[in-house]
């Protein structure tokens, strides 16, 4: 009697519940390339909705564009079984395909529908590396991205003036040493500026457009409320309803801002018929009748 060799099962690690300090994986991204590279985080399998489960209310779906272009169905499957389980919701896409814009935006519009952000990445590392920062700042401060400004007056002074174009620290100290506050230095003339070591035309130009251009220009500037006429007893500057002069029914010719002449508007031509132009008119009666003229041929016969 012979026997066959059998290959010994493979062992399939445990779903064990989760410490809080790991992230969790639903046993369903076993042998997914992207756990290998999910570095300075632990983890382990867990029996989750989602995908990762990288807070107590944060879970990531994730799903490659290439497996995406054979299964359309099935990230729309997993969004519909993930519910409302999560405050914060996630899709990591990777982008694995060359032409990937139509599956993304396609992918964007679903996470719109359903409160879900997108993440994407284009490479495993790329995704490995997006779930251990999401672990890792799960119990950050959003205080930590943002920028720290001091409250002291030289620290407000100083954001504020490098703000400008082609202003840096060591003018905004220049500025401050030589004019004091910065009530002087928005009242300095073009003159004063010039004086001062490392300002040139283009910078003095950007400080002065700063304090004395206004805010809003001809292009931003919106139409006036209708309601101002009531208030203020001011006519509207503009109408987005009633046409330009040059749609009114009286045209004005003006050359170098005097008026010339007022003319009424062209009569409109009328409607062109296919039928009418080959056939007599009855206004005009039937055409001329005109003798047939001959023709005279020049042969040279030499």
């Amino acid at each position: 009697m012979s026997s066959t060799a059998t290959a010994p099962p493979a062992v399939v690690p445990p779903v064990v519940l989760g410490t809080g300090n790991n992230i969790l994986i639903n046993p369903l991204q076993r042998g997914n390339t992207v756990l290998d590279n999910i570095k300075n985080v632990g983890k382990e399998f867990c029996d989750i909705v989602a995908d990762y489960q990288v807070g107590r209310t944060t879970g990531v779906l994730f799903l490659s564009l290439k497996y995406h272009r054979l299964h359309p169905e099935y990230i729309h499957i997993r969004i519909e079984k993930l519910g409302h389980s999560y405050t914060l919701r996630i899709l990591l896409v990777l982008c694995d395909i060359t032409e990937h814009r139509d599956a993304i935006r396609e992918l964007t519009k679903a996470c719109l529908i359903n409160n879900i952000t997108i993440l994407v990445a284009f490479s495993f590392e790329e995704a490995g590396h997006y779930l251990a920062t999401l672990k890792q700042f799960e119990h950050k401060p959003p205080d930590m991205i943002k920028e720290r400004i001091d409250k002291d007056y030289n620290s407000i002074l100083r954001t504020a003036l490098t703000s400008i174009s082609k202003v840096n620290k060591t003018d905004v100290e220049t500025l401050r040493t030589s004019f004091g506050s910065f009530a002087n230095i928005a009242r300095a003339t073009p003159d004063q500026l010039r004086n001062l070591p490392g300002f040139g035309q283009v910078k003095v130009r950007n400080i002065k457009n700063a304090f004395d251009k206004p805010l809003r220009n001809n292009a931003t500037r919106t139409v006036l409320d209708p309601l101002q006429k009531v208030v203020d007893g001011s006519e509207p500057t503009a109408d987005p309803l009633k046409p330009p002069d040059s749609m009114a029914t009286t045209s004005t010719i003006s050359t170098r801002g005097k008026e010339k002449e007022t003319r009424p508007p062209r009569e409109p031509s009328p409607v062109w018929d296919i039928e009418l132009d080959g056939s007599p008119s009855a206004e005009n009666g039937p055409p001329p009748d005109y003798p047939p003229q001959p023709f005279e041929i020049d042969l040279d016969l030499n």
